[in-house]
Parts: C-alpha cells; sequence; structure tokens
C-alpha cells in the first residue's frame, strides 16, 4: 500500500495540472449580439490557453483529437463554435452568410475571437499566454484578429490570401508576434499561397519569430490531426527555441528535401522547404 501511495503521489507531481481539468460547456457574448458555443479546459500552471477555430462549415468538435494532445501537455483551450456554425447558429447559419465584401459576417467573426479573449482574460489568463490557432476559414479570422486582440502568438493551419473576403496577408503585415504556418505540398495554390504569407511574416516580425510546418498531402483539420499534433503543441510550449531559431537553416538534414516523414510532424525551416518545392508546383499549374 505504501508504493501504491508513493507511485501515484510522484504520478501527481509530474502530471500537468491541465490534465486533470475536466472541460466545461460555455458561452461566450459578442458586442454584436450572438451567443458563441465553446468548450473551455483551463490550462496547468504556467501554460498557455490556446483559442481554437475551426475551418468553414465545420465545428469546434473537429479539435477533439487536438483538444486531448493539449489537455494532456497541460495547455488550456477554448474551443469555439464560430457564428453560423455548430450550436452558435441563433442568429443565422452560415449557409445564409454574404461570400463578399469587407463587413460580412465572415470578417465579423474578429467579434467571436474578441470575445474568446475576453472570457480567458475573465478567467486570470493574460494576453501573452494565449494562442489563436486556426484551420482554414479559422486561419484567417486568427491572422486577422491578432492585432486586434493583442495576442503574441498565432497558428495558422492552411491558411489562404483569401477566404470568404477575410485576407491574411494586410494583417500579418502590421503583426510582430510569433507565427506558425502550416501547408500541405499537395495542394499547390494553398501550399505557394501559404509560403507567401510566410514571406510576409518574416519581413514583418524578423528572424527566429517564424516556424513554417509542411507535409505531403491533407489540409486544414485533416493536416493538423494526422502530421503536426506534436510539432504544433511543442510549438505552443516554446513559439521561440533558444538552440534553433525557426527560420536559421538547421545543421542536419531532417529528410532528402526537407519534408514531414512521420505522423508526429517535424518542423520544417520554410526557406529551404520552399527552394527544394516550389519548382515543382509551379511545374504543375
Amino acid at each position: 500500500m505504501k508504493k501504491q501511495i508513493i507511485s501515484f503521489l510522484v504520478i501527481l507531481l509530474f502530471t500537468p495540472i491541465g490534465a486533470f481539468a475536466k472541460p466545461e460547456n460555455v458561452t461566450l457574448s459578442t458586442k454584436d449580439g450572438w451567443a458563441l458555443a465553446a468548450i473551455y479546459s483551463p490550462a496547468g500552471a504556467q501554460r498557455k490557453t490556446v483559442i481554437l477555430l475551426h475551418d468553414l462549415n465545420k465545428k469546434k468538435e473537429e479539435f477533439t483529437t487536438f483538444s486531448n494532445d493539449l489537455a494532456k501537455a497541460g495547455i488550456g483551450y477554448l474551443a469555439v463554435d464560430l457564428r453560423g456554425h455548430g450550436h452558435s447558429t441563433g442568429r443565422g447559419h452560415v449557409s445564409g452568410f454574404a461570400k463578399e465584401g469587407v463587413d460580412n459576417p465572415f470578417n465579423k467573426m474578429t467579434y467571436d475571437v474578441e470575445a474568446a479573449v475576453s472570457f480567458l482574460k475573465s478567467k486570470g489568463v493574460p494576453a501573452d499566454q494565449i494562442v489563436l490557432l486556426g484551420a482554414g476559414l479559422g486561419a484567417q479570422v486568427a491572422a486577422k484578429s491578432a492585432v486586434l486582440s493583442g495576442v503574441e502568438h498565432i497558428a495558422l493551419i492552411s491558411p489562404s490570401a483569401n477566404i470568404r473576403d477575410v485576407l491574411v496577408i494586410p494583417s500579418i503585415r502590421l503583426y510582430k508576434g510569433d507565427v506558425l504556418i502550416a501547408a500541405s505540398a499537395g495542394d499547390k495554390k494553398g501550399f505557394l499561397e501559404a509560403s507567401v504569407i510566410r514571406n510576409v511574416a518574416f519581413l514583418t516580425t524578423g528572424e527566429g519569430k517564424v516556424t513554417f510546418l509542411t507535409a505531403y498531402d491533407f489540409s486544414s483539420h485533416e493536416l493538423l490531426d494526422k502530421y503536426l499534433r506534436g510539432s504544433v503543441t511543442q510549438w505552443i510550449k516554446t513559439p521561440r527555441k533558444p538552440d534553433l531559431a525557426p527560420d536559421a537553416r538547421p545543421s542536419s538534414t531532417l529528410s532528402s528535401v526537407g519534408l514531414v516523414t512521420d505522423t508526429s510532424g517535424i518542423p520544417v525551416e520554410g526557406s529551404a522547404t520552399e527552394d527544394a518545392l516550389v519548382p515543382s508546383v509551379l511545374g504543375g499549374i
């Protein structure tokens, strides 16, 4: 019995606090009257909290696998049903949203992020411990919300130059924080647009603040779940590694062309990857 008690205490000592936190259903209120459904799991001590923004026509449950990884690492999360999606349809469904216009409902999803950030601050989470992570449309919304929300870390999974008139590049030009960008080489148009976004981010934020991840196939939530969960979780913990800046050329070769080769995902130096892939991508257009 004594050995069992000691073992249990050891487990308690080395298990992140967030791993024991039970997620709860919460409702976020936006300043323009939307009630948004969300799932909140608080972070462990000294850990970040991630606001999870899903893709077009998806819902917060798309992040179930990844959010389980975050919880095991003691990282908090707030997974949100964006307006018009999932259980956040009290004022309309996404199918009826205007697809064009700088003031359309998709661009107003920045209010959804504002409500999410306000909720976390009410829970005592400081802005510098908040990460915005979006997939597809969610990446567009995360990028556009980054400067307005004051967060210092954003992760963009399969971002595009333009989805439903939500533009990424104008916002990235103003952003100064840490950026993770992930794209699939199998999506030629998406990969090139993500590469441009990466280059703009590098010029804006400076060396060491931009991480570029890539894989051969899948996109959006599938890309994250199949290849990148481990790498993105590690990036959330340490967006800037002291031993190797993400934009510095590594001394050892990750693979023959610097691509992800296993299902855990490997951070890839952006410039080397683009040098290896962009010519072949362009050749098929």
